[in-house]
């Protein structure tokens, strides 16, 4: 229970961060903030050994438990990485966010508690092993990023992004919910450690590539995957903290979690090997090409982080591979799902680092436009020194991590040629060229990014401030992840073995018994082979393409914006808010008695025609009572009274009309023995058509003779077809009951459970006195309301009587 319980401190601390905010004055929030995420990555940080020797922490409190659903941390290697991930960079952000926003005139109890939220729904989503609780904290997470990102509320460009990134991810959501549905009934539990148990016998069921399917849906949008990574540019209108956590480190990474903690379930599809490593790989040649087109820093870095989360996706995909070949211990395969894992803590220390340094020039210089910048370099030499190397890093170059992970990455798409599923002379060879291409682009905006800021010539007359290095509070924890970047470089095998390792045997469990039996071992030089000389000629013609960026830009203006996904996006919300609530006012007019039209109509044509087209409607005379003359002329004044009131021209007739409407149905209790039904209708009528006949100076004068017509028409044919279809279905169920009547139950019970002697009253009173006690409910609450607004008509009356 206490690993839960972990999880919900943050959103538990951010219930006091508002009293902080505004009884504390002197201090910056922060500081108390602060506390949270590195409490919580010391305790995390303590669960490494016990993880490392292949032992998984679990706790459990039960939320449902009549259906199934509970809270249960389950911390194993994988989870755990992304736990360290989430309160390590967490604190960083923290601490970078203290000196970057201004106490005196940010809301910063409103940011804080967002982040705090936001840290329990990811730290909810990495340790849930249930599935519906997954998706909670999942959703959690969206709701979350939507208020930070739309922080700067007042900014039409942060509302935007910040609907935009809900909308997408929300929907994402809601297909991976229809999917983990799917799963759990497949397998019988909610449960993903047992799930992955059962993982050869969920393959063969019918619903095993729907399900498939629709969980990464939420995947894909969540890690903005192509084509829903539109909304993670506009996200970049957050405040930069904001970007460094959610955008680098964390709620873009939940999609990559939930593929490679589903990977021992899909990974026997050749579907889910495909569409991963397909979409991941062309989202990291899409967003590496149009990375250079962008000319503000955080758009760079968005489209950089959209262009690395492909590659991380692309290398599951490869990683799910092994599940195909034999005897994939000696296969390159193996490296695949290492390098994502590495990869993935390579790029949250090198992205975070960049956002960061993008948020001090922001701070520093007043813009973020690369077209404004330059020369930067001498006066800010320490962001400068940061951001080489965290671009370098991202460039692949030595002797930086990304180096490291980018050989791997580029071993595995080799390595596909020599898969059955892909032969080379049909689509194996597409993957490693479209690897080396995206690679070269990621080269140029790796470059684009530290070398068009920092140096060139420094143009002071086009910045809103004068450009100065920042305070070294603001540069810590930059400093610190940069300084990971160049030390995970030179001990790449210790961060293998304590947390690359555990997480890879979390994601291929089938194929290794330890985390001592994965045979990997990570080194900067493997000799003249083809990932070396490939990497020279990322070099060679990514210097080349940076060097005459200006000469092949243009490229980028040969496709109009209005076919961009960012233009469909817009085009299909301005059909929903204006073009749809068009065609909505068509039939929300207000008025109660078309609702009811609508309503009735589906109704009767829905019912009706199920009951024909499923052969449901069936009609027997058996066991019926027999019908009287009297019960003949009972039903014949019963219609002649109905359409009276339908087409009379006067209102009295009306009134009249209705009321013999409802003796005649009074005369028909008391024919089927039903005298309290009998005597309750006679009441109800005669004081309703006393209450119409008081109220008759106040009624509605009728309208022309045309008008009426049509409309008691219209009224007439929907009343007819609800007659006929409650007709045809009362006849349906009592010529064909399945299961004996609850009658006999009744008269059975009524006097020996109930202790009554009218069957009706007990009903009401006992049977069904829940139902009765919320009617009277409901009517004693409609009754203060009518008294209250009474009062107040009255009281306006006296208040116009006094002014006057």
């Amino acid at each position: 229970m206490v690993q839960v319980l972990f999880i919900f401190i943050p959103i538990i601390a951010a219930i006091f961060i508002p009293v902080l905010f505004k009884k504390v004055r002197g201090i910056h929030t922060g500081w108390f903030v602060l506390i949270v995420p590195v409490v919580l990555a010391a305790i995390y940080a303590s669960y490494i050994s016990r993880v490392m020797h292949g032992e998984a922490i679990v706790s459990k409190v039960n939320w449902v438990p009549s259906l199934d659903i509970s809270f249960i941390s389950y911390i194993d290697g994988l989870s755990l990485l992304f736990s360290l991930l989430i309160t390590g960079i967490g604190a960083l952000v923290v601490l970078y966010s203290i000196f970057y926003l201004d106490r005196t005139r940010e809301q910063l109890h409103n940011f804080y508690v967002y982040l705090l939220m936001f840290m329990s729904a990811m730290l909810g989503v990495v340790q849930s092993d249930h599935l519906i609780s997954l998706y909670l904290f999942w959703e959690l997470t969206s709701i979350s990023s939507f208020l930070l990102i739309g922080y700067w509320y007042d900014r039409d460009r942060s509302r935007f992004g910040a609907l935009k990134s809900m909308m997408i991810t929300v929907f994402g959501g809601l297909m991976m919910l229809g999917g983990f549905i799917l799963l759990s009934i497949m397998g019988g539990t909610y449960s993903i450690r047992e799930l992955i148990a059962q993982a050869p016998t969920l393959a063969t069921h019918d619903w095993f590539t729907l399900s498939l399917v629709l969980i990464l849906l939420g995947a894909f949008t969540k890690s903005a995957q192509f084509p829903f990574y539109i909304w993670l540019p506009d996200a970049m209108e957050a405040p930069t903290p904001v970007s460094a956590y959610l955008h680098s480190a964390t709620m873009v990474k939940a999609g990559i979690y939930l593929v490679a903690r589903l990977t021992p379930i899909y990974a026997s599809s050749e579907t889910w090997v495909w569409l991963v490593m397909g979409v991941g790989l062309f989202t990291l040649f899409w967003g590496s090409f149009f990375a250079v087109k962008q000319t503000d820093l955080k758009g760079i870095l968005a489209f950089s982080t959209v262009s690395q989360l492909g590659l991380i996706m692309s290398l599951l995909g490869a990683g799910a591979v092994a599940f195909h070949v034999d005897q994939a211990q000696d296969t390159v395969f193996k490296f695949a799902a290492f390098a994502a894992i590495f990869h993935l803590i390579n790029h949250a220390t090198f992205k975070g680092s960049l956002f960061m340094i993008a948020g001090i020039v922001d701070h520093e210089t007043g813009t973020r436009d690369i077209r404004k910048l330059g020369g930067l370099m001498s006066l800010m030499p320490i962001s400068f020194t940061v951001a080489a190397i965290g671009s370098f890093s991202m460039a692949g170059i030595p002797p930086f991590n990304g180096f490291l992970s980018k050989e791997m990455f580029l071993t595995s798409m080799l390595a596909i040629k020599d898969f059955n599923l892909f032969a080379m002379d049909t689509w194996g060879a597409i993957f490693p060229i479209v690897a080396w291409i995206a690679s070269v682009f990621t080269f140029v905006y790796s470059f684009y990014f530290v070398f068009k800021t920092f140096t060139g010539k420094y143009k002071p007359e086009l910045l809103p401030k004068k450009a100065h290095e920042a305070p070294i509070g603001m540069l810590i924890s930059p400093i610190i992840l940069a300084s990971l970047v160049l030390i995970i470089f030179f001990i790449p095998n210790i961060i293998g073995d304590v947390f690359v390792k555990p997480a890879v045997l979390a994601i291929q469990p089938f194929l290794y018994d330890s985390v001592s039996a994965i045979p990997i071992h990570v080194s900067a030089w493997h000799g003249f082979n083809t990932e070396l000389f490939m990497t020279i000629g990322i070099f060679v013609v990514g210097f080349l393409l940076f060097l005459t960026i200006p000469k092949w830009q243009k490229l980028y203006n040969i496709v109009p914006d209005w076919l961009s996904l960012n233009r469909l996006y817009d085009r299909f919300m301005t059909f929903l808010d204006k073009d749809l609530n068009f065609i909505s006012k068509l039939y929300m007019t207000g008025s109660i008695r078309n609702y009811l039209v609508y309503m009735f109509s589906f109704i009767v044509v829905i019912t009706i025609s199920t009951l024909f087209v499923k052969d449901a409607f069936s009609f027997s005379m058996e066991g019926t009572a027999p019908i009287h003359v009297y019960e003949i002329i009972l039903i014949l004044v019963l219609i002649i009274s109905t359409m009276t009131v339908l087409f009379s021209k006067s209102r009295l007739t009306a009134i009249i009309a209705l009321g013999a409407v409802g003796y005649s149905v009074a005369l028909f209790f008391v024919i089927f023995n039903a005298p309290d039904l009998a005597l309750t209708q006679l009441v109800i009528e005669t004081v309703s058509v006393a209450l119409f006949l008081l109220a008759f100076y106040h009624l509605p004068k009728l309208s022309r003779h045309e008008e009426r017509i049509r409309f008691r028409l219209n009224n007439f044919i929907i009343s007819l077809g609800v007659g006929v279809m409650v007709t045809l279905v009362a006849l349906s169920a009592q010529s064909q009951k399945l299961v004996p009547s609850i009658t006999e139950y009744y008269k059975e019970t009524v006097n020996t459970l109930a202790g009554g002697g009218n069957i009706v009253n007990v009903i009401l009173v006992d049977y069904r006195g829940f139902d009765t006690l919320f009617e009277i409910t409901v009517l004693s609450i409609a009754g203060m309301a009518i008294l209250g607004m009474i009062q107040l008509r009255l009281s306006r009356k006296e208040n116009e009587h006094e002014n006057k």
